[in-house]
Order: structure tokens, then C-alpha cells, then sequence
């Protein structure tokens, strides 16, 4: 059983914590405050989930990251080794006042993998809107895409089969290089879009 941790429960966290919980992930809440501070948010969301430490959702089979961009760098810190670790990075690089944060021209995630020296780092799950991501993937008659993209084809490819799990239609953009900048958010052409993906 593939388990799941989750760095930054926030909007966004909590809503891909609803869905692996659901779909039978053992999912692992945390944020800075300290895992007390999220019992409730667990209960609510149920099937097992648990609330956890930074290095606890980190040692994870998938790392799900969803903290907000000032506070990344800190968020990260903690954990002494990244390496081999698969990471979904659901980052946007916003400052207060939504304001781009300076990226010497690389792709946000690019920044990420930097940070995180070692990871397999998988953009996804950042360009729905929080009411999006919260809600059934099926709709329509078919699955709510999800736009993913990385440089690991094993990393992506294990990230696929959790969004088909999960009930989204998964789209491979390619590399972080090539494509990532067109999730990122502010910048990319792909945030805030609700693409349906009907049956062939």
C-alpha cells in the first residue's frame, strides 16, 4: 500500500488529502504548527487519515508539496536527505500580494528541485482552483485532467497511475524544463482551466 504525505495542509493539501484518503492511500496531514493542530482536519476527512510531523509526511512513499512559496524553503529544511524520494510539487510561485517571485528565469519547480537535491520531482495538481480540486474528478460523463510534468519517466509514471486512482484524467506535458512553466502560476497558460477528458 502506497502511502502519502503531505507538506502544507492547506486549501489545497486538504483537497488532494480528501481524494488519496477516499481512494484508499494512507495519507499523512502536516504542516508547521505541529500535527496537533490538525487532529480535526484528519477526523474530518477520515478513512484513516492521520496527522503527522514534517519528517513524517516527508519519509512518505509520495511527498505531496503544497506550502505556500515564502515559507518553502523552511518547510523543506527539516528533512536531512531528499534523495530518491518521489515529490509532487503543487507549488505556485506567489508572494503576498500575488506577486511573481523571482525565478532568474527557470521553471518554479526547477527552483523546487534545487531545493529538494536527490528528489524526483513531478509538477502536478497546481493549476486547479481549490473549489476544482475538491470536487468529483468525474464529471460530465468523463474525469477533470490533471496537467503533470517531470524529467523521471518512473516518477511520472507512477504519479500517472495515482491520478487515474484518484478519478482525473492525467495530460503529460513533458520535461520540467520544457513545460512546466506553463503550469506555474503566476505566468503559465494553464492555471484555473476545467478541462473535461471524455472516453475515447
Amino acid at each position: 500500500m502506497t502511502n502519502i504525505g503531505i507538506l502544507g495542509a492547506g486549501k489545497i493539501g486538504l483537497a488532494f488529502a480528501q481524494h488519496t484518503a477516499k481512494a484508499g492511500y494512507a495519507t499523512i496531514l502536516s504542516n508547521s504548527r505541529g500535527p496537533e493542530t490538525l487532529q480535526e482536519a484528519a477526523a474530518q476527512i477520515g478513512h484513516d487519515a492521520k496527522a503527522g510531523t514534517t519528517l513524517e509526511a516527508a519519509a512518505a512513499d509520495i511527498v505531496f508539496l503544497s506550502v505556500p512559496w515564502p515559507r518553502l524553503e523552511a518547510a523543506v529544511a527539516p528533512v536531512k536527505s531528499w534523495e530518491g524520494k518521489l515529490v509532487i510539487d503543487a507549488t505556485n510561485p506567489v508572494l503576498p500580494g500575488l506577486l511573481p517571485a523571482p525565478l532568474d528565469g527557470k521553471p518554479s519547480s526547477q527552483v523546487v528541485a534545487e531545493l529538494l537535491p536527490g528528489a524526483r520531482v513531478v509538477k502536478a495538481f497546481n493549476t486547479l482552483l481549490y473549489s476544482l480540486l475538491a470536487s468529483d474528478p468525474r464529471e460530465a460523463g468523463g474525469n477533470r485532467v490533471v496537467f503533470y510534468s517531470g524529467d523521471d519517466l518512473e516518477a511520472k509514471q507512477i504519479v500517472l497511475q495515482l491520478i487515474t486512482r484518484l478519478g482525473f484524467a492525467g495530460v503529460d506535458l513533458g520535461t520540467l524544463q520544457t513545460s512546466a512553466k506553463l503550469q506555474q502560476f503566476p505566468g503559465g497558460s494553464l492555471p484555473g482551466l476545467n478541462l473535461i477528458k471524455l472516453p475515447d
